[in-house]
């Protein structure tokens, strides 16, 4: 039986097999994890925002002085390539998680030559499916997160040990569980890979950027609730505001966003997962998509049963 395709992806001005991607042990990426990623994700094999992860990717890349071969038309262009290649080997109902990453590479001759990778790999649809169903059951760590001053919290760089470390506690208490950092203040930060709100009295409130990754999720969320009339305000959020807020969800690039439905093990107090602005967010989304994220999600509990979608 011949082997199944497999995956490509871009590795320094080259396309190739996922399994001849192999980064050198000297590469600073490696050792020291000085470089920068973006991840993105499809909507019916679509690339979505792709212009915006591309142009955060090249803020990072500026924080940490990197100087890639390519420019962000290359990146848009490149990323679209490796997609369409490997779009054949999904099923219909999935998508892609894709990456592009910029390391400061392995230094030559006196100075550095930067790694860039671009690459995909299938969304985790069935292992977050029951989270659309039930609700994150957020816990917070007690590691703070790294602060602004320290390091930015605004690039997306690979030094993500902080975050893993609180992340690796919380879900060794509930390994269902999503893990949320506090800011050395003692406010509401982030968790990995996701931002987080509070809705309160109708509001919509989240931490201040200079503490957090801007996502694009974020971004969407804060722009949506313009739209349709759901007032926001970024802030800083702490634990009494969360043990009192009606409503929570997490934003990130797999889930868009996701209903909280309890935060150190007290539920939220509107009773309903997802809540009514939870709820409107998500429609108003979905509406601009013209696709029902939540839903694609349900579907793989099917899956997970053994059932056909």
């Amino acid at each position: 039986m011949p082997e199944a395709p497999e995956r490509v992806a871009y590795f320094n001005g080259r396309i190739l097999p996922e399994n001849q991607v192999l980064i050198p042990f000297r590469d600073a990426g490696f050792i020291y994890g000085y470089a920068v990623f973006d991840t993105l994700r499809t909507f019916r094999h679509e690339l979505y925002k792709l212009d915006e992860h591309v142009a955060r990717l090249f803020r990072s890349i500026a924080y940490l002085g990197l100087e890639p071969d390519l420019g962000p038309d290359d990146f848009v262009e490149i990323t679209k390539d490796v997609v369409a290649r490997n779009v054949p080997l999904l099923d219909s109902d999935d998508e892609y998680w894709v990456t592009q990453r910029v390391t400061l590479g392995q230094q030559q001759a006196g100075s550095w030559k930067n790694t860039v990778i671009i690459e995909c790999k299938p969304l985790p649809l069935v292992e977050r499916a029951p989270y659309f169903r039930d609700g994150i059951d957020a816990v917070v760590s007690n590691i703070r997160r790294t602060p602004p001053e320290a390091l930015s919290p605004r690039a997306k760089t690979h030094n993500y040990i902080n975050l893993l470390l609180a992340d690796r506690e919380v879900k060794a208490q509930n390994p269902g569980a999503w893990g949320i950092l506090l800011d050395t203040n003692g406010n509401l930060c982030e968790g990995l890979g996701s931002n987080i709100f509070l809705v309160k009295d109708g509001v919509l409130h989240t931490p201040r950027e200079r503490f957090v990754l801007p996502g694009v999720s974020r971004s969407v969320v804060l722009e949506l609730a313009a739209k349709i009339g759901i007032a926001a305000e970024e802030t800083d959020l702490d634990l009494f505001d969360a043990y009192s807020a009606e409503e929570a969800f997490m934003t990130s690039t797999s889930l868009c966003m996701c209903p909280i439905r309890s935060i150190n093990g007290r539920a939220l107090s509107c009773g309903s997962i997802p809540g009514p602005t939870t709820q409107a967010l998500i429609d108003a989304w979905s509406e601009e998509l013209g696709f029902d994220f939540v839903a694609q999600y349900l579907r793989r509990l099917q899956v997970a049963a053994g059932q056909t979608v």
